[in-house]
């Protein structure tokens, strides 16, 4: 996905957020936001991808900080989160009993984003508001479809948190007998959510986990492990979560089916998608 106006001080917000996450030196902070404006000066254009600039952004960050994780503590509380949220998702997945469900369960943990949504985000709020909200774009039978001719399903994952609600969509997804594979991330950045933390949830009893190979926002194809890429590419179709992917998905060419879940939680997603900010999606490519 292409960047929209909006995104320029959305990437100088986060920046702002994760710098304060990161470290207490002011100095420091000074000399990496001064750096993060050549950054936007040089790359910000009307044909940049907005996933590429936001992944140059956190990692300058992480490299001139030395902190490899300034979301430490915002992944814990994705994970307090979502646990709190864990009893009554479930209960209600098994009130409906049906793909469309699980689909929905798996989207409201969406909103487990301090990148897209900010650090100061009552996320909790936002999850009691969102969770018995339709789907504004809804493909849930061209997946299904999609899934009874699928041997091969790669499930590329977003945010620690989120992830224990895709568990029980993973779960649901094995009833069409098939194999599926999580990609994650090599090392964390923002409150993405890597190998390590879909084991400690034990996402392993029901898919391989893989790492992309590299830490990006989203999927940069050219980035990423040669051992992802034939994964990708032998894959009979792909399921999506989130932003990061959805914006990284947009920009490649494929003939397999993709399919994106999230909630479109900023403005130039939702443009783009052509939905209203907020809404859920489950949109394929």
């Amino acid at each position: 996905m292409k960047v929209y106006y909006e995104c320029a001080s959305c990437f100088l917000r986060q920046a702002r957020e994760a710098l304060d996450l990161a470290t207490s030196d002011e100095s420091l902070k000074m000399d990496v936001t001064t750096d993060i404006t050549k950054v936007l000066c040089s790359k910000f254009h009307d044909n940049a991808v907005n996933n590429i600039i936001g992944t140059e952004i956190h990692r300058l960050i992480k490299n001139r900080t030395n902190n490899n994780d300034p979301y430490q503590n915002e992944r814990e509380i994705c994970n307090d989160i979502a646990m709190k949220y864990l009893p009554v998702i479930t209960e209600a997945v098994k009130t409906e009993d049906n793909l469309e469900s699980y689909i929905k369960a798996s989207i409201i943990g969406n909103l487990l984003d301090f990148g897209a949504l900010g650090v100061d985000v009552n996320t909790e709020a936002l999850i009691n508001k969102t969770m018995h909200n339709g789907l504004a774009v809804n493909h849930v039978d061209k997946l299904e479809s999609a899934l009874k001719n699928a041997k091969n399903v790669l499930y590329l994952a977003d945010n620690v948190g989120e992830i224990i609600f895709d568990k029980i969509l993973i779960k649901k997804l094995k009833d069409y007998d098939v194999n599926i594979t999580v990609a994650l991330k090599e090392k964390p950045i923002l409150n993405d959510a890597c190998v390590e933390d879909a084991l400690k949830i034990g996402l392993d009893e029901f898919a391989d986990l893989k790492s992309i190979g590299t830490d990006s926002i989203g999927i940069i194809y050219p980035e990423t492990s040669e051992e992802f890429k034939e994964i990708f590419n032998n894959a009979d179709m792909i399921i999506a979560k989130g932003l990061g992917n959805y914006e990284g998905l947009t920009e490649l060419e494929s003939d397999k089916p993709i399919f994106c879940l999230l909630n479109a939680k900023c403005n130039p997603v939702a443009k783009n998608i052509g939905v209203n900010m907020g809404d859920n999606v489950i949109l394929m490519l």
